[in-house]
């Protein structure tokens, strides 16, 4: 956790207990600010930041903040056996690898796990705080962004952003957040709901958002979104709006153990072959498994669908253009057996 992360997650913590310890008490902005030492902006961005997360359920009339009569403080009470206790460990473990920009609710989220773990468990806690909090300075910072997604979700308040598509102009937009969604895959979480720019559902990925902004108008979700159905024939998070597609692959014998170790999709089947093994699975979107199919190498061939294979081949032929091999002809031969001619080192003639 670098430094400003720090001393934003203890002023925060230094308020709540301020309410917390004297809970009738009414606070000006002024004074929130002299207790921590800052000015009185930055204390009524804090003040109004636990207020729309929901950690201090604060009411504010004129200059004072205050606890409304029986307000109850969210707090972390978790009653844990030693595996559950490592289990959530390692889900915050598997988080923080994951998360590739960052993000103070994040971090604070993981110190109050690393607080809430059983005491055995929690002698480790400078490692186990070492592994969880690190945080690198030089990455974005999209925790304004995740702030008002997350609410958005929670809340079912409509959000304004700004989202910058890779191959497109950035364009304004008014979306419901219907589910945040984390990815291994691209280290990065993704918000499906929907967009008002298209009038149709839409999966945006965080690290494209410019800006994001709550507004004072509530949605109510799309009775016929059904997030377990639209990721149960997704690769990831991208589930796409047409039906879904078969995936057949042709995966070598040196790699088939290490293939039927893992359960890649709910869909899958797998058929033994003589010279390896077939995977099949039922796919909404081929964007996200297209990496996945290209890191097996020669290792996997594509049999179907034939726009996957086309990009595949596509791709090789780019590399051994890169690499100064010269690719030959497109294999006639049926799907699933390797050219041995593919590649070709290129031969200097000599003129006589």
């Amino acid at each position: 956790m670098n430094i400003e992360t720090m001393k934003r997650v203890h002023r925060l913590q230094t308020i709540i207990h301020l309410f917390e310890s004297q809970a009738q008490r009414r606070w000006r902005t002024r004074e929130i600010a002299e207790r921590l030492g800052i000015n009185e902006d930055t204390a009524n961005k804090y003040l109004n930041e636990l207020q729309v997360t929901g950690l201090l359920p604060l009411t504010k009339e004129g200059l004072y903040w205050f606890l409304p009569e029986g307000a109850v403080i969210p707090r972390l009470q978790l009653s844990l056996s030693y595996p559950e206790a490592v289990g959530l460990y390692l889900a915050g473990r598997l988080l923080a690898q994951t998360r590739d920009e960052r993000n103070w609710h994040l971090t604070m989220a993981l110190h109050k796990l690393v607080e809430a773990l059983p005491t055995p468990v929690r002698e480790q806690q400078e490692t186990i705080a070492a592994l969880l909090l690190t945080e690198d300075s030089e990455r974005e910072d999209f925790s304004a962004i995740f702030l008002a997604l997350a609410c958005g979700w929670v809340q079912h308040r409509r959000v304004r952003l700004i989202y910058e598509p890779p191959r497109k102009s950035r364009f304004e937009t008014l979306f419901d957040p219907y589910l945040l969604e984390p990815s291994a895959i691209g280290r990065t979480i993704y918000v499906l709901g929907y967009s008002h720019a298209v009038l149709a559902l839409r999966t945006l990925k965080l690290e494209r958002i410019q800006h994001a902004e709550l507004i004072n108008e509530s949605f109510v979700p799309d009775p016929s979104f059904k997030a377990e159905e639209l990721l149960q024939r997704a690769w990831g998070v991208m589930y796409g709006d047409e039906e879904p597609v078969r995936v057949r692959l042709h995966f070598s014998s040196q790699v088939v153990k290490r293939v039927r170790e893992t359960r890649w999709h709910p869909s899958q089947e797998i058929r033994l072959t003589r010279d390896g093994c077939e995977w099949t699975a039922l796919i909404g979107d081929l964007v996200e498994i297209e990496p996945w199919v290209r890191g097996w190498g020669a290792d996997c061939v594509v049999l179907e669908p034939e726009e996957l294979r086309q990009r595949v081949i596509s791709h090789v032929q780019r590399a051994s253009q890169n690499y100064g091999l010269q690719p030959g002809p497109l294999s006639t031969h049926e799907p699933g057996r390797l050219n041995p001619d593919l590649f070709r080192h290129r031969v200097q003639t000599e003129e006589a």
